[in-house]
């Protein structure tokens, strides 16, 4: 759970704790490279700050759009390298949460729920639920697929 804990608070970190150097440098370059060409932090201050109009101007679409699969890879990465995910597809809640996830950063610049314009922060994050629950679902459908056939 600590490299879990560590790759979720940054890209890379988890994979320096299990001894992947290179991953680790590699997952943390991009996740540098990627963050500064997004916009990301300012995107990230402005949201919090609850400015979604400029957090929507100053991003970069085109680069913000790999983070989601960066970031849940990394993560996926991490967990697996230090002993998880033995489960059979227990990959798949981390698949979808970057499906969701990039789905809500395409629609986070006009896409209103409950009448609010969330942003590309907010309404990512709020795509991570529905993409964790079809993760787990796909998951279980996938375990009951295997053992009926």
């Amino acid at each position: 759970m600590e490299k879990l804990f560590w790759s979720i608070a940054f890209p890379g970190f988890g994979q320096l704790l299990n001894g992947k150097y290179i991953k680790g440098i590699l997952f943390i370059s991009l996740e540098f490279l990627i963050n500064v060409q997004a916009n990301f932090n300012e995107i990230i201050l402005l949201s919090f700050q609850g400015d979604i109009q400029t957090a929507i101007v100053k991003t970069n679409y085109q680069w913000l759009m790999f983070y989601p699969c960066l970031y849940f890879f990394a993560i996926w990465d991490a967990y697996r390298d230090s002993g998880g995910g033995q489960s059979p597809y227990s990959f798949l809640p981390f698949v979808f949460s970057a499906y969701f996830v990039t789905i809500g950063v395409m629609y986070s610049s006009n896409l209103s729920l409950f009448g609010i314009l969330w942003g590309p922060v907010w309404l990512p994050i709020l795509f991570l639920f529905p993409g964790i629950t079809f993760g787990i679902l796909a998951k279980l459908l996938m375990i009951h697929l295997k053992t009926k056939y």
